[in-house]
């Protein structure tokens, strides 16, 4: 699955969100997905299982608790995505720059000879 389709869900997107302030228990996720979205736990489930297989968590155990944590390797997935959409825009911007600095050098050139005349 691309990183984007793992973010483009609000739910998913929400907790990796509050994962990446720090490690979270199963239960406080569950809460939190069912306060703010209205879904069931099995459907929270789901959704933390499509986190840990896509990269974007981990899980350990702890007892009987299950503790959640961002894991690094799939936001960096995304920004590698991301980068990949913004090369060529920013090789475009830099070009743009190229001529508007070539026009700005011209106009300058032209203004010398006309004050010199």
């Amino acid at each position: 699955m691309h990183p984007f389709a793992v973010l483009a869900d609000d739910v998913r997107r929400r907790l990796v969100e509050v994962l990446a302030t720090g490690e979270q228990t199963a239960g406080v996720l569950v809460d939190l997905a069912r306060a703010e979205f209205g879904i069931s736990q099995p459907a929270v489930s789901q959704h933390l299982k499509v986190l840990r297989e896509q990269g974007f968590a981990t899980v350990r155990a702890d007892g009987s608790r299950r503790l959640y944590a961002l894991d690094p390797a799939g936001p960096r997935a995304a920004e590698a995505a991301l980068a990949r959409l913004r090369a060529p825009l920013t090789q475009r911007l830099e070009a743009l720059h190229t001529e508007i600095a070539r026009g700005r050098r011209a106009a300058a050139a032209d203004q010398l000879r006309e004050d010199a005349s």
